[in-house]
């Protein structure tokens, strides 16, 4: 179900939210507390829920959540490990012509290729060197991707002790 999702645009993926605004509380003076500008937005297909309450602008807000709600579902929704991952395109478009992943948590090609790392590692139990053979890059570049970003670091390591691991370091 998850890539279905992933593949919607904004608002499609929007029209499967309940979105909800509010004022948020905290620094920022009278402004903040006359405007409700803080977005709450919950997926109802996957329940998964995100706030983004940083600008006094609603519409960046809102658009700060869906982006979020994006990486939730990569983050937290699992799919089975697709057949020829090398070749799957939300993982290939992330490889740089050596073959090694050379993306930033900032490059749209980033989620999906950890949501597929993601995946790969829950099929092999959390092993990261069985992971990495199975993505077709090395034990380092593997490690060096899912440190890229603090939440799929996070979640790795989550894996890893569901399967009985120990924690990367």
């Amino acid at each position: 179900m998850r890539s279905t999702w992933t593949a919607l645009t904004d608002d499609q993926l929007l029209t499967q939210c309940e979105v909800d605004t509010y004022r948020a509380s905290g620094p920022g003076g009278q402004k903040r507390n006359k405007t409700s500008s803080a977005v709450r937005l919950r997926h109802l297909p996957s329940g998964l829920l995100v706030i983004a309450e940083e600008s006094r602008s609603q519409h960046e807000n809102k658009a700060r959540a869906l982006r979020r709600i994006r990486r939730a579902l990569y983050l937290e929704l699992r799919e089975p490990a697709p057949p020829n991952v090398v070749e799957h395109p939300g993982f290939a478009l992330a490889r740089g012509k050596d073959g090694r992943l050379h993306v930033s948590a900032k490059d749209p090609r980033f989620w999906p290729a950890a949501g597929i790392v993601l995946d790969v590692l829950v099929a092999v139990e959390a092993r990261v060197a069985d992971a990495a053979e199975m993505l077709g890059v090395t034990t380092g570049n593997l490690v060096d991707f899912l440190q890229t970003d603090p939440k799929v670091w996070q979640t790795a390591n989550q894996l890893r002790v569901r399967f009985g691991q120990k924690p990367l370091r």
